[in-house]
């Protein structure tokens, strides 16, 4: 053997010179980044809201003007630990689950804050 058939033996025997892989852990890089937006973008204000609506509904007493769930505008006459009795209009009263409160109105004399 000699010449070009050497050549071509140790050729075939080396190694073929490959560049170095990335770390592993890059190829997870992507992955942890979509969930931290995923969790600052859609879940932790979402857990805000839901924070603060409860909070109102434990808030809630006598004389508040709430809107229901189905969009009823009501006032508060009594309330109760899961129950909550409302005055839709004159003689009008019905009793609701407090967890279908929807909202809690600010008083009628106070202006929007965007005024």
């Amino acid at each position: 053997m000699t010449g070009p058939a050497l050549l071509s033996l140790l050729a075939a025997a080396a190694p073929a010179a490959t560049p170095a892989e990335p770390p592993a852990y890059l190829q997870f890089l992507p992955l942890v980044a979509m969930a931290a937006i995923f969790y600052f973008l859609i879940l932790r204000p979402q857990m805000r809201r839901q924070k603060e609506q409860q909070l109102k509904i434990s808030a809630l007493k006598k004389g508040d003007q709430v809107v229901t769930a189905g969009g009823l505008i009501a006032k508060v006459i009594k309330v109760e630990d899961q129950t909550v009795e409302l005055e839709l209009g004159p003689n009008v009263r019905v009793r609701a689950v407090r967890a279908t409160i929807g909202d809690v109105l600010p008083p009628a004399g106070s202006a929007p804050a965007n005024d």
